[in-house]
């Protein structure tokens, strides 16, 4: 059959067929680069961006390693080795404001992840367009209002005396005296997560309505032919329609567990709830700027960083492994 073959395409038994030599793939990249050389030059300036301020100063993660001195050259630092971060690992209040961070990041994940996407399922569900886009552009406005004015809101709403949610509560008889909602740390988690969710759920919710958006609107005709209502359509379309997007943002919300930032919390805390206001990055802050211990603040930012990418990458590969959803 072979000898056949080769035969009837002109190839004898006798002659020898020299197989084809793989194809560079370098070739195939320059290739690709030079078709599309305009789209790489046009990400080169975000590019060297990146670079600049995002891989340049993890040169500085050698202040951790150092009994870091301004007055002094790189070469005139005293090495300590890991002194800092035995240090870290001992104190008390370390541990304390690692579990502020975890606790708030963990209601954020929660609260801020779940919430923006039941609004974006709900403001589809809408038929008045008008309606629709108003709702919507009301929702996202917060987004660009700055925590330092999102603070006063919440202290002047939050308030004793005049506050409106004190004198809801009072007229509704649900309390017999106004709470100090802002001099409690008990208080504080849940205020945070709720001015949180106030402020981002609009914007949050536009990649999902995106997502939704490209969900092929014939599966609803299907659906509605099949006798299926609004809810089933929603928990059968609507959701795993935008299941990867929703994966793809959970991983990412994952890796910032430990690297949540300061401002919000930074405009939110008093002296009397600091045992509760206190972050990681505001920790590093305070003893790396504050204290001028440059070395210290520099090894707290590098085991956020550290446990950043560790959850991340942990993340992903759960994901991968068991809803076949992953970033890289």
């Amino acid at each position: 059959m072979i000898v056949k073959a080769l035969t009837e395409n002109g190839v004898t038994a006798n002659e020898s067929v020299t197989p084809r030599p793989p194809a560079k793939r370098n070739s195939g990249f320059w290739k690709s680069v030079v078709q599309q050389k305009y789209l790489y030059l046009m990400s080169l300036p975000f590019v060297i961006w990146v670079f600049i301020f995002s891989y340049v100063p993890i040169w500085g993660w050698l202040m951790a390693f150092q009994n870091y001195k301004p007055v002094k050259s790189f070469s005139e630092q005293k090495w300590v080795g890991l002194d800092n971060f035995k240090e870290l690992f001992q104190d008390e209040r370390f541990y304390l404001v690692l579990r502020n961070t975890l606790a708030m990041s963990m209601l954020g994940l929660i609260f801020g992840f779940v919430v923006p996407i039941l609004f974006a399922v709900m403001l589809n569900e809408l038929r008045g367009n008008i309606f629709k886009r108003t709702v919507q552009t009301i929702s996202y406005l917060p987004h660009f209002v700055s925590w330092v004015v999102v603070g006063g809101i919440v202290y002047k709403t939050l308030a004793i005396d005049g506050g409106i949610v004190n004198d809801l509560l009072l007229w509704m008889n649900v309390i017999d005296e106004p709470i100090q909602f802002m001099s409690k740390g008990k208080y504080f988690w849940g205020v945070l997560t709720a001015a949180d969710i106030w402020k981002e759920t609009g914007w949050n919710a536009i990649i999902y309505l995106a997502a939704i958006t490209g969900i092929d609107k014939e599966l609803y005709e299907a659906a509605k032919v099949d006798g299926a209502g609004r809810v089933k359509q929603m928990f059968n379309i609507t959701l795993p329609g935008i299941r990867t997007t929703v994966m793809v943002l959970l991983i990412m919300n994952i890796g910032h567990l430990v690297g949540i930032g300061f401002e919000k919390q930074f405009q939110l805390q008093n002296n009397l709830v600091t045992d509760y206001s206190e972050v990681l990055d505001l920790y590093a802050l305070k003893y790396g700027i504050q204290i001028s211990r440059f070395s210290y603040g520099t090894a707290i930012s590098m085991f956020t960083s550290v446990v950043s990418v560790i959850l991340l990458f942990t993340a992903n590969g759960l994901m991968k492994k068991f809803a076949k959803e992953s970033i890289m």
